[in-house]
């Protein structure tokens, strides 16, 4: 079992090299804020639109379809999850009413109400869009459902790919161009930059750790049955100190690395991990996502 490679979600594919590698990572991030920020408040038809534009992306990128698989497939079944458990659920509408006093008192001092009269819809509207037994689907539940679920796809299906295709280095080259205006504001950019650095790095160390405990348990085959429930809680509760130790020892051996090459601290001790450059694609990738924003406002509707 290698994490590295079976749970990729996160982490850079250096191979192979597609047009969106070859873009610059502040463009990417400008797309990338565009999926993260136009659903909100957007109309459902918006957010469906959404997953086809993700869908397009992916196929133009020709990335190979076992990449595909293990970067959203979870998240492909996750949403689908979401979706049924939220169109099936009670929508608060049919919450039955308990009157504040008790009703003997309320059929003494009010008077009786007239019987009601069912009238004929003028349209064809309908609240309630389908029932059967206990599964009862309303337009607010529909609505709240395709909400939530292209919302929780379109989120980590973009930031996934963004990671995918964009490397560390890249991504914090990008974030300190950015951020370089709050620096007048004496906001620690470097030291920012710096930790989301170390972050990045940091996460196939993890992996790599856990995949390390996993290979430890299966070579001593353990005999989980006859354990029981307590003795197998208290083995995992050793293997996860084991692995909070490890991750200490980790990152003990990266801060004592940066110490033996004389790092002090990140304005006096500059590494330039990537050169930025603007190129004709990159412009006119940019261009597209300011089109994107307007069509945004445009037709994307504001939800009520």
């Amino acid at each position: 079992m290698d994490l590295l490679r079976s749970l990729p979600i996160g982490l850079y594919l250096e191979k192979p090299v597609t047009w969106l590698h070859s873009l610059d990572p502040r463009v990417k991030f400008a797309w990338l804020m565009a999926f993260l920020l136009t659903p909100i408040g957007a109309s459902p038809y918006w957010r469906l639109s959404l997953l086809g534009w993700m869908l397009l992306l992916m196929l133009s990128t020709g990335l190979p379809f076992r990449v595909w698989w293990k970067q959203l497939g979870l998240v492909t079944l996750f949403s689908l999850l979401l979706f049924l458990v939220t169109v099936f659920a009670p929508d608060g509408i049919t919450v039955s009413h308990q009157p504040r006093f008790p009703i003997d008192d309320l059929s003494l001092t009010l008077p009786d109400k007239p019987p009601t009269v069912e009238l004929p819809q003028p349209t064809g509207y309908r609240y309630e869009l389908f029932e059967w037994r206990f599964l009862r689907v309303t337009r607010r539940s529909l609505d709240l459902a395709v909400r939530l679920s292209t919302l929780v796809f379109t989120f980590l299906a973009s930031t996934n790919l963004y990671l995918l295709t964009t490397a560390p280095e890249e991504v914090t080259t990008s974030l300190e161009h950015l951020m370089r205006p709050l620096k007048r504001l004496n906001i620690p950019v470097a030291e920012i930059v710096l930790t989301l650095t170390l972050a990045l790095r940091f996460i196939p160390l993890v992996l790599e750790e856990v995949q390390n405990l996993i290979r430890s348990i299966r070579t001593r085959a353990i005999h989980w049955k006859k354990l029981g429930l307590r003795n197998s809680a208290q083995v995992w509760l050793v293997v996860s100190e084991r692995l909070v130790d490890n991750l200490l020892v980790r990152a003990d051996q990266t801060a004592n690395a940066m110490q033996v090459r004389g790092f002090t601290t990140p304005d006096q001790h500059r590494m330039q991990w990537y050169q930025l450059r603007m190129r004709s694609l990159d412009w006119l990738v940019l261009i597209a996502a300011g089109l994107f924003v307007v069509a945004r406002l445009v037709w994307g509707g504001i939800h009520s």
